[in-house]
């Protein structure tokens, strides 16, 4: 069965300009085309952007996402290169995590202000003072 690019759009959850974005990223081959030069895409081509997708949505970059799809088509060789990608992935993750959480302390601090002018608002001496501000001490 064949898709055009709406009807794999649906099915994909995916927007149609992104399907095209992947396409010329490499992540999707050029889909065949009908005697009316429409793009048309197998039950490949869904299983591969389904895969796209939640890769995306697991934060994985476009690059990740490339490599992992290459050793997807070896499927009876060993796993290793694709765990190291997720650890590096899954480290990487961790450190925004605890950047984030750091973010949210300083944005607590700051924000509980009992100044009723702004020349003493921690907010803008925070901003203003890079010394003031302690998610980097």
């Amino acid at each position: 069965m064949m898709f055009s690019i709406g009807e794999l759009s649906k099915i994909v959850g995916l927007k149609v300009p992104t399907i095209r974005y992947y396409e010329q990223m490499g992540l999707i081959d050029p889909p065949e085309r009908s005697r009316g030069n429409q793009r048309r895409y197998s039950k490949a081509e869904v299983q591969r952007l389904s895969f796209v997708r939640h890769s995306r949505e697991l934060g994985f970059a476009l690059g990740e996402i490339r490599d992992l799809l290459r050793l997807s088509v070896h499927p009876n060789q060993p796993c290793c290169d694709a765990h190291v990608i997720a650890q590096r992935h899954l480290e990487a993750t961790v450190a925004k995590i605890k950047k984030l959480q750091r973010l949210k302390k300083e944005l607590e601090r700051i924000s509980k202000c009992d100044s009723n002018a702004l020349s003493s608002c921690s907010v803008i001496e925070t901003l203003a003072d890079h010394q003031l501000c302690i998610s980097d001490h």
